[in-house]
């Protein structure tokens, strides 16, 4: 196909959502060279952020432009490619997130460097969705996030908490040092664990580098944040009888993940740029996992909280970049901003979502009742109370 003519096509699906190319308002899209119009429409995701990550077209506002894209739904107006279908039906029958692939995405992502995360997240480095109820910053977000997960689990004195995915620990910081929890993270990203031993050094938290599969104990408690959207399809039965097994009788199990409205192919730029073999998980196929296994208690979407968190990411991100420049390079700048200000768009178009889900193994006795507000801070532990 010509230049011209996936010129054409491309001008005319982006007029649906309202943006002109090479006009004047903010979501408007630049684009300095023509090449753009056929990695577009022959790559899809990929094709449009390799063209921007090249610097072949430019947009003074990511978020807006990825929020209008995804609104007017432009991505069904393309065609699936045979190699796309192929990869999705693959997907269905080859475990891509096997026990050997499943530590490539904490080599390639979370262990990038410990100066670029601490440069973009709150002084927890909380790497999940904040919880934006009452809060007016990124860090009250952080807090009240892993403040409300404690209270959901009801967590007490003495309890024995399984992070799975801790990330660089600041729930099992906080779970121990607000609520007395005895603490076991579990990483598969090198850098994390040893953030972890060295942060929660003195406390009852203790880090394994390990995959979920060879998690064993029992545990009162068990929550995982941020963590679910590695395993992947074909793992979630397995994941799920995991926990089970882990979970004592009368325990609370919550799951905090990103989530898709429906099942298809997966983002191609995000799996290969940021997270190689990630898979957001559907109600549908979360519900079919835990069939059988769990009673849900609560199902808690607050997806439209991840724009306001990657924003403040962002915003982070741009202010530290000129003392993180002398390690990345201006791809990565590109890579990176787009990472983030795509994520936000998404999310404020509502075509992804973040659940927060409890279970309990048999059903709480008279009911469970999920906090949405997060409690002031001395009343957290002795206002704790739930009949399992």
């Amino acid at each position: 196909m010509t230049y011209s003519s996936a010129k054409n096509i491309i001008t005319e699906l982006l007029k649906l959502a309202g943006i002109t190319i090479d006009g004047s308002a903010r979501y408007d899209i630049q684009v300095h060279n023509e090449k753009f119009y056929t990695a577009v429409l022959n790559g899809r995701e990929l094709g449009l952020g390799e063209s921007y990550m090249d610097g072949w077209w430019d947009c003074a506002h990511l978020d807006e432009f990825f929020d209008r894209v995804l609104s007017a739904n432009l991505g069904k107006k393309f065609k699936i490619s045979k190699l796309l279908f192929l990869k999705f039906f693959f997907a269905k029958i080859i475990n891509f997130q096997n026990k050997h692939r499943a530590w490539i995405v904490g080599k390639k992502h979370y262990d990038l460097s410990d100066d670029l995360f601490r440069a973009m997240l709150d002084s927890n480095m909380n790497y999940t969705c904040g919880y934006w109820k009452d809060a007016k910053n990124l860090e009250e977000a952080q807090r009240d996030k892993v403040d409300l997960v404690c209270q959901k689990l009801f967590l007490k004195p003495g309890m024995r908490l399984l992070d799975i995915g801790c990330g660089w620990g600041a729930l099992a910081k906080h779970a121990a040092l607000e609520y007395g929890a005895q603490v076991t993270g579990v990483t598969i990203s090198h850098n994390q664990f040893e953030h972890v031993k060295k942060e929660c050094r003195g406390l009852p938290v203790k880090v394994q580098l390990q995959d979920y599969r060879d998690i064993g104990g029992q545990f009162d408690r068990i929550c995982s944040l941020g963590m679910f959207e590695h395993v992947g399809a074909s793992n979630y039965s397995t994941y799920m009888q995991i926990v089970r097994r882990c979970l004592t009788n009368d325990g609370l199990f919550l799951l905090h993940t990103i989530g898709d409205n429906d099942e298809g192919p997966q983002n191609e730029w995000m799996a290969k740029y940021i997270f190689p073999n990630g898979v957001l998980p559907t109600i549908s196929l979360i519900s079919k996992a835990t069939e059988g296994l769990f009673v849900m208690e609560d199902w808690h979407n607050f997806g439209a909280d991840y724009d306001k968190t990657l924003m403040a990411w962002q915003q982070n991100f741009q202010e530290h970049w000129p003392a993180l420049k002398s390690s990345y390079d201006e791809r990565f700048y590109r890579l990176w901003n787009y990472y983030l200000l795509s994520c936000a768009g998404s999310f404020r178009a509502r075509n992804i979502q973040l659940w927060q889900i409890v279970f309990s193994k048999e059903g709480v006795r008279n009911g469970y009742q999920a906090p949405r507000t997060v409690m002031p801070t001395l009343n957290r532990i002795q206002d704790l109370s739930v009949e399992c």
